[in-house]
């Protein structure tokens, strides 16, 4: 694994963690509701959290490859 691989784990792990922490908190509520339109309308809100959660990786998966390994350092 190159120098860049290993600082990218973390960014990766949370993203996927959280990802799959919202699907079940959601899901808990989406399996108590009876109606379909408030399901479905309560199923929008985690597929938006995971995608912004998504971009955000993406965004610093490139910010590693260019070389920004300390995010912080610059504020």
């Amino acid at each position: 694994m190159n120098k860049h691989g290993k600082k990218m784990i973390a960014p990766i792990a949370v993203t996927v963690i959280v990802i799959l922490y919202y699907a079940a908190f959601f899901g808990v509520f989406i399996s108590s509701i009876k109606s379909t339109f408030f399901k479905v309308l309560l199923a929008i809100v985690p597929i938006l959290i995971g995608g912004a959660l998504i971009a955000v990786c993406i965004q610093r998966i490139k910010e590693i490859k260019g070389g920004e390994e300390d995010d912080l350092g610059k504020y």
